[in-house]
């Protein structure tokens, strides 16, 4: 078990309030441009399909600098690191909103890509370093409250950023956020260095090449009339992970030691997250996808009807420390996950004349679960590390959930295109949703046979104070 570095108070109040400030201002930033790409393409004079190059370049700039964050933080401090990831973040926002052509526009993502790939794993890195395990629980659980709440006000924020003042703000709007998270990184983040720090560059190339081949096939999943290159694709990136595996058994010190699987909380967590985020990840895009497509709805209409759940899943995070507390990882992983499901195949129950208000109760309470669920799997993945594997864990969890939620929208996507493809719809593009909500609900009931290889008593060295 590692044990926290002893902080004071007023480091350990602010700290999750920094790395909420940095996860909040990574996931507003990757929704909102989702519905911003029209105007910007107007605004650049492009075809609105070239622009997602925007989007591709700044997830293929986290996959290849996310694995390297755990180095970083080791060699320079996590003060260092932390402070200048978000600077990095802030210019190149500030550069996104003066591009004059998409060119401009995709170099600027890469530079907020570069931001974006360190600040979220090493401001977590630096709060599992200062909290001791039994503080833990309830620091992440107000610092993830972001990762909840982003993917849902981001399409809302963006609609009306777009329709009342400019695109270009959307992008502005990360820089008065981004002085905040530097003005308390220089004030309480505390400097976490690691003496022995020996970087494995082979094994950083290998893993950073598995990272953006697997990225670059989930960006390209979505066109199934021309499958063969995008299955090349995907194929050689499991290639080039089993490549790293061969050279992590041979390596004395690998990026990522392969000694972290041997931690049986870590590698259920790792599993659990990539299982249950098929699902959970395809929701928010499928949702507002349907509103809009199949009900003839505004972008706005469809980002309200989905905002209930940003307020429940706040809502949530005030219950799920008693939760764990009373029922355990286990049981409550495993009945969480199977409600989770449950409510995702209830999306499908409504047909096109059902009114659109029949959707928010469910997207409420699918909000209030999906907070017990993220905090669940995050705390369980790290319950067990020792200090030595701290870094290279956190950075291996954070790839993790990248490549996860990547693969549930990919899914979800393609199963959507199946159905759409299908006599079972009977024409209406109602069905096809319906169908793919009743697909994915299912199996992430399934997955929640994944915590089954939990212990009833993993967990406990996370218990909160009284």
């Amino acid at each position: 078990m590692s044990e926290a570095v002893s902080q004071p108070n007023s480091i350990k109040k602010i700290l999750p309030l920094i790395l909420a400030t940095a996860i909040f201002m990574q996931m507003l930033d990757s929704t909102v441009l989702n519905t911003s790409l029209p105007a910007i393409a107007r605004d650049l004079k492009e075809s609105p399909l070239n622009m997602q190059n925007a989007i591709i370049s700044y997830v293929l700039t986290l996959a290849v600098f996310m694995p390297a964050s755990g180095f970083l933080a080791d060699r320079f401090g996590t003060k260092k690191v932390f402070i200048a990831s978000i600077l990095l973040f802030s210019i190149g926002s500030l550069f996104c909103a003066l591009s004059q052509n998409l060119t401009h526009l995709v170099i600027s993502r890469v530079i907020q890509g570069i931001g974006g790939s360190l600040m979220t794993p090493v401001g977590k890195l630096a709060l599992i370093k200062t909290f001791d395990k039994n503080e833990l629980l309830k620091a992440m659980n107000f610092a993830i409250i972001p990762a909840l709440i982003g993917p849902v006000l981001g399409p809302l924020v963006g609609g009306y950023m777009v329709d009342y003042l400019s695109w270009h703000w959307i992008f502005l709007i990360n820089i008065p956020i981004g002085i905040l998270g530097i003005t308390l990184g220089l004030k309480f983040m505390p400097n976490y260095k690691s003496a022995d720090v020996d970087f494995d560059f082979k094994g950083f190339l290998i893993f950073a090449a598995a990272s953006l081949l697997l990225s670059i096939s989930l960006e390209l999943f979505g066109d199934l009339q021309n499958t063969t290159p995008v299955l090349v694709v995907f194929i050689l990136g499991f290639l080039f992970m089993y490549y790293y595996y061969r050279h992590a058994k041979r390596d004395e010190s690998p990026i990522f030691p392969l000694n972290l699987f041997q931690v049986r909380t870590f590698r259920v967590g790792i599993v659990g997250n990539l299982a249950t985020r098929l699902g959970i990840s395809s929701v928010p895009l499928l949702l507002p996808l349907m509103i809009q497509i199949a009900y003839k709805q505004s972008a706005v209409t469809s980002g309200w009807i989905i905002a209930p759940m940003a307020l429940t899943a706040i809502f949530g995070k005030s219950y799920v420390i008693k939760i764990l507390d009373k029922f355990g990882y286990r049981q409550t992983l495993m009945t969480n996950t199977f409600i989770i499901g449950t409510l995702i195949c209830l999306l499908a129950i409504p047909d096109i004349n059902t009114p659109l208000y029949w959707f928010v109760p469910i997207i409420a309470i699918l909000g209030f679960f999906n907070s017990i669920q993220f905090t669940s799997m995050n705390t369980i993945s790290i319950a067990d590390l020792r200090n030595f594997q701290t870094s290279s864990g956190n950075s291996l969890l954070s790839v993790n959930q990248q490549l996860a939620i990547g693969f549930g929208i990919a899914f979800g996507l393609i199963v959507l295109k199946i159905f759409e493809n299908t006599d079972l719809i009977h024409g209406e593009p109602h069905n096809a949703f319906r169908y793919t909500f009743l697909t994915i609900g299912i199996l992430t009931i399934i997955s929640g046979f994944v915590f089954r290889r939990l212990h009833i008593s993993d967990g406990k060295n996370m218990k909160s104070k009284a």
